[in-house]
């Protein structure tokens, strides 16, 4: 990929996938084993941290594939778990079900015991083994290939083998990794199968490359079934099985060169779906002046409907207006006709009433006349009778107190004059109180008058009474 090209995302979220996947499968026994992660942690800040395939996803791809992809690192599960039960030379081997072993003794030509599974006394001063896994091995591919146009592409695959015949595999390939025996045999097949792409690559174009992944399938499967299982001339080969052989994707690495691939497909895209657009816009269109013109029929055929109803509406309301006038016409002639009559016989009530009424004021003065002359005669008596009885009243009131005269005088008459004389002297000191204080006092004798009797006694007392108020006129005001 040049420098004037930008980053191929794609390109970079494959890898980190690949790079993800490898991981996963490593055992994690084997991880465990030898205490440290499967790669060095990235620096802080190193490119690859981020992206899809996780943090690091980037830098794992490039310490686990080093230069080409072959990194020492990448191959299948670790160890077997065996275990040794026993004591210096009476041991027991025990070979898990799953595991291939073959065991040796020295002087011997031939194996004492191999095959899968197989368990075994062993003496640590004249015997060997080695137990390698049986389960199916996969290798993660991720060769960078030249096509034909000279364009660099990304082929990422996958190949599972197994052990076929251990009696043959032992002899010919290495499983002397103590941490991981199929590691040396991952490397060598996954080189192989690299080179086998990288040939079958050159040789076609990008876009065969990109649309048509089998004849490169059928390329590395035929090599690595020729390498592993042998040829049909005869050689056994290595002993091993292709189980499956699987191309994943395969990538443009110059992002410039995948969107130009891309451009015919997405320009031929855009024209359906501009014509789809335009299709559908022009059926749009035509539905619309269909609606549109059926609206206009529609909206025509209600407007004449509308217009018919008008008409028929305003001749119906003008005969109905006509009938009105002609109904409150005759209703106004007959209400003025009948009203002419209520006016004269109003009238001639009227005049009835007021002849009646006038008639009614005359009786009604000569009512008034007569209750007035009755009432003037009336009040005549009464007044005559109330004379009378006033006079009368008078008369007897008059007869009462000569009466009341008589008897007070006979009284008067029949009262001594020593009973005449104590009342006087009984009132004097009264009436001395009320009279004013008399200046000076002068002795008046009343001769030729019997002081005994009620005559003379009165006299004194007049001329005592007259004395002081002589003397109280003439007593100036200061005093």
């Amino acid at each position: 990929m040049s420098g004037a090209d930008k980053g191929n995302t794609y390109l970079e979220q494959v890898v980190a996938q690949q790079a993800v996947l490898e991981d996963d499968l490593k055992s994690r026994r084997s991880q465990s084993q030898r205490g440290a992660p499967p790669f060095p942690p990235a620096p802080a800040g190193a490119p690859g941290q981020t992206g899809p395939g996780g943090p690091g996803a980037l830098v794992k791809r490039d310490r686990a594939l080093g230069a080409g992809g072959s990194g020492p690192d990448s191959g299948g599960p670790g160890p077997v778990d065996v275990r040794i039960s026993g004591f210096w030379r009476w041991k027991n081997v025990l070979v898990p079900p799953n595991a291939f072993v073959v065991h040796t003794r020295r002087g011997r030509e031939t194996p004492l015991h191999i095959g899968l599974g197989v368990s075994f006394r062993f003496n640590p001063s004249t015997d060997s083994f080695l137990v390698v896994p049986g389960a199916t091995q996969t290798i993660l591919i991720n060769a960078y290939c030249i096509c034909g146009e000279l364009q660099g592409v990304l082929v990422q695959g996958y190949v599972q083998w197994i052990i076929q015949d251990f009696s043959i595999a032992y002899r010919k390939l290495d499983f002397g990794d103590d941490q991981d025996p199929m590691r040396l045999v991952n490397l060598q097949l996954k080189e192989q199968a690299e080179a086998a792409i990288k040939d079958k690559v050159s040789t076609m174009g990008v876009r065969d490359v990109l649309s048509d992944k089998q004849p490169i399938i059928e390329e590395l499967t035929a090599r690595l079934r020729g390498v592993a299982e042998g040829e049909e001339s005869g050689d056994e080969g290595l002993g091993l099985r292709i189980v499956t052989v699987q191309i994943k994707e395969a990538v443009v690495s110059s992002s410039r060169l995948w969107e130009n691939l891309q451009k015919p497909y997405r320009a031929e895209q855009g024209q359906l779906a501009r014509l789809a657009e335009l299709q559908a816009e022009e059926v749009i269109a035509q539905r619309e002046m269909a609606s549109a013109s059926l609206k206009e029929s529609q909206r025509v055929e209600y407007e004449r409907e509308l217009a018919e109803l008008r008409a028929r509406n305003e001749a119906a309301r003008f005969d109905t207006e006509v009938a009105e006038k002609l109904r409150r016409t005759k209703r106004e002639h007959d209400d003025s006709r009948q009203f002419a009559e209520l006016e004269t016989e109003t009238t001639r009530h009227a005049l009835r009433m007021e002849r009646d009424r006038h008639a009614e004021e005359a009786e009604t003065g000569r009512l008034r006349l007569e209750r007035e002359q009755e009432l003037k005669r009336l009040a005549l008596a009464a007044e005559l009778e109330t004379a009378r009885a006033r006079a009368g009243f008078r008369h007897e009131q008059a007869l009462q107190e000569l009466e009341r005269d008589r008897a007070h005088a006979a009284i008067e008459n029949e009262r001594t004059p020593a009973s005449v004389q104590a009342e006087l002297i009984a009132a004097l000191p009264g009436i001395v109180e009320k009279l004013p204080a008399p200046a000076e006092l002068r002795s008046v004798t009343i001769g030729g008058t019997d002081p005994t009797s009620v005559a003379g006694l009165v006299a004194q007392l007049t001329a005592v009474v007259g004395a002081l108020r002589e003397a109280a006129n003439d007593t100036p005001p200061d005093a």
